[in-house]
């Protein structure tokens, strides 16, 4: 049995792509959580990319799932119910995002205090929480004066670039 090799869109049948090494490369994106990787050797450019689409996803299954059921409506009730209760969970307030995709901890060392509480007041520039990408302890400050509402992340929770991570009022 022969490994199958994908060729090169270029045509150039001198270079072939492994697909081992494709396979290799999407399982180092589902082991690290990043969302794209590009390997060049000898001239020859790999880039493997997985588009993160849970939230749309969801939606689209949503409405499939309620066609069967038409002609009756109570049905698309029931389902839409659920969705606007979900909604009022988030404050009211400022979201501060994540400037970056990497790892949130809330205080400076294990162990040690964190650098904010849901009702403290904290002063524009202030440290909210620092975000870890790539080995290098980003902090992230206020970008007002005001008081923590909600803490929408966990210590050492992996985070994407835009998610909200405080609510500041």
């Amino acid at each position: 049995m022969t490994t199958p090799k994908a060729v090169p869109e270029s045509g150039d049948a001198a270079q072939t792509i492994d697909t081992k090494v494709v396979r290799k490369l999407a399982d180092i994106l589902k082991d690290t959580g990043l969302t794209e990787i590009e390997v060049e050797t000898g001239g020859l450019k790999i880039r493997v990319a997985r588009e993160l689409t849970a939230a749309p996803a969801a939606a689209v299954y949503q409405p499939v799932a309620a066609a069967p059921a038409p002609a009756t409506a109570a049905a698309p009730a029931a389902v839409a119910a659920p969705v606007a209760e979900a909604a009022p969970t988030v404050a009211a307030g400022d979201k501060v995002k994540s400037p970056m995709v990497g790892t949130v901890y809330l205080a400076a060392q294990p162990g040690a205090d964190t650098f904010v509480k849901v009702g403290q007041s904290v002063a524009e520039g202030q440290t909210l929480l620092i975000v870890e990408a790539m080995k290098t302890m980003n902090p992230i400050p206020s970008p007002r004066a005001g008081k923590i509402v909600e803490i929408l992340v966990s210590d050492a929770q992996p985070v994407e670039f835009g998610e909200p991570l405080v609510i500041i009022e």
